[in-house]
Order: C-alpha cells, then sequence, then structure tokens
C-alpha cells in the first residue's frame, strides 16, 4: 500500500518506521529537519504527565519503553531519577510498569529511558530512510491533496489544522541547556505549579521549564531563561557554577486525549502534548493494526 505519513517528528518517523517494515511504500511529508521539530526540543525523560491517566497511555508507555530499551540506538540511556508529585496525589498506573520502583507518598523513584532528542531523531530518521522512505520537505495545506492510498496524520500541532479540529492548542515549552557537571540522575518536580526538571545527557543537562498555553513564538525570552536557571540551581545544586549553553522553545500539540482512529482513507495520530516521546512507539504500534 502506497502511504504518505504527514509529520517529521518522533511520532510521524516512529509510523513511518513501522509501515516500511511491514512492507508498505512509504513517503515522509514534513515542512521540518527532524532537528527543527518540536520533538527536538523535548527533555527526552520517559515516562507520560501526571495529568494523564488511560488504559491506552499506560500500553502506549509500556510499549515504548520495551522498544527503546531494544533499538541500540545513539543518545538512548537508562537513567535512574526521582519523580516528586504532590503528596496527595495518587499513584499513577503508568508507574507500575517501571524498574525498579521505590515510592513513598509525593514521591516516585525508578529507571526509565532517557533520550538525548537530536541525536536519537537523526539517527531514527537515517533508519527509515535505510527502510526505503521517501521523504518530501513541504508544506502540506490539505490531506486530500495526497496522491496516496492512506494517509497518516501525524503532523503534530499542525495535525489539528489538517483536520479541522479545533481542540489541539499550541503549549510553549521553553527549555535551557546547561553544560553537565557529572549528573547521574533526573529529577522532575512536578510537586509546585510551575514543573521543574532537570535531565542529564553527557554533555549538556536540559533544564525546564514552563507550560504556555496559546504561546506562537519559538524565540526564547531571556527572563525565562534566567528563571529557569534559578530555580533549577535550586532544585540541583551541582548546577550552580555550569555554564549556560543556550535556550529553545517548543510549541506542544495539546488535546484532550490523544486521536488515535482511522477515518476512512486517513489514520489520525495526533495530540500527544508533551508525551510524544513517551508514546512514540505504542502509538506506531497502533497505527500499524489500523492500517
Amino acid at each position: 500500500m502506497r502511504i504518505t505519513v504527514v509529520g517529521g517528528g518522533v511520532i510521524g518517523l516512529s509510523c513511518a518506521h513501522r509501515l516500511a517494515g511491514a512492507g508498505h511504500d512509504v513517503t515522509v511529508v514534513t515542512a521540518d529537519r527532524p532537528g527543527e521539530t518540536t520533538s527536538a526540543v523535548a527533555g527526552g525523560v520517559l515516562f507520560p504527565p501526571l495529568s494523564v491517566h488511560s488504559d491506552r497511555v499506560d500500553r502506549w508507555t509500556a510499549a515504548s519503553l520495551e522498544d527503546y530499551r531494544s533499538l541500540g540506538a545513539p543518545g538512548v540511556r537508562l537513567r535512574r531519577g526521582t519523580f516528586f508529585i504532590p503528596r496527595e496525589a495518587p499513584m499513577p498506573s503508568w508507574a507500575f510498569s517501571m524498574p525498579d520502583l521505590d515510592h513513598e507518598p509525593g514521591r516516585l523513584t525508578f529507571t526509565t529511558t532517557v533520550i538525548d532528542t537530536p541525536v536519537y531523531l537523526a539517527w531514527l530518521a537515517d533508519r527509515v530512510a535505510g527502510l526505503g522512505v521517501r521523504t518530501e520537505y513541504r508544506t502540506v495545506s490539505r490531506l486530500d491533496d495526497l496522491d496516496a492510498d492512506l494517509v497518516v496524520n501525524a503532523a503534530g500541532l499542525g495535525g489539528g489544522r489538517l483536520a479541522g479540529d479545533g481542540t489541539v492548542v499550541p503549549v510553549g515549552g521553553q527549555v535551557v541547556h546547561l553544560a553537565d557537571p557529572g549528573l547521574t540522575e533526573w529529577i522532575v518536580d512536578g510537586s509546585t505549579p510551575v514543573l521543574r526538571h532537570v535531565i542529564p545527557h553527557g554533555r549538556h543537562v536540559v533544564c525546564g521549564g514552563t507550560q504556555e498555553p496559546g504561546r506562537d513564538s519559538v524565540e526564547p525570552d531571556p527572563g525565562v531563561t534566567a528563571d529557569i536557571v534559578r530555580r533549577c540551581r535550586e532544585l540541583v545544586p551541582a548546577l550552580a557554577d555550569a555554564p549556560v549553553l543556550g535556550a529553545k522553545v517548543g510549541l506542544r500539540p495539546f488535546r484532550p486525549q490523544v486521536r488515535l482512529e482511522r477515518d476512512g482513507d486517513v489514520v489520525h495520530c495526533y495530540g500527544h502534548g508533551g508525551a510524544g516521546i513517551t508514546l512514540a512507539w505504542g502509538c506506531a504500534d497502533d497505527v500499524l493494526a489500523l492500517v
């Protein structure tokens, strides 16, 4: 079957990999190269946001964990770390699939996959090309204009526009890269109104972050950069003297829930918010099943 995947971020590339591996004739159409996508801005620690609960999300997360562990891809490591949550919050159901889980009220410590997203996405794009997938760099205005037997709408923020779905909204996320002083564990603090995370990748640490509904600019705000650095150095004092390497902004495609369903000759797979890396392989499995 001739299939066009719209979107070149982690969701689109994972879907293209699954589909090509199953023998389909696949083309990826995307406006951006992998390193320019929202996926490349992500901190890369693998687990869903605390606010996301469903059997589908748990299944997608578990499937993705298994795939990342078996890929042998550059930029992908297993690291232990701690997730702080409000003390009154219930244990998230996905946590039970995490290895070495240690928990008490307000704290979950476990081992998960940590991904240096630009490095991993470049590798994934090469793997997809190696399976015979063609990539066209251009903007898609209408899904109906694509010459294919079936289309996979994995266009992230653009996925809602292409589907006429007004429930998809951008939520800006700014991160700051600091030089890595040798951190061995990640920390995500979701116990306060403003999320903090410190995710080490060897040469740099991704520090964040922000949740800015409706933001439309990817230009970093210097004031926000300074605030992130201050908050993350409070969280991890070992970063006190770590040089600031730069800042990035991604516009996460938020939706009340992920849309993954087939509608005629289109399979929609968008609305992953900030969990694209976490859910990618599990969602790609379901896309293949729908095809």
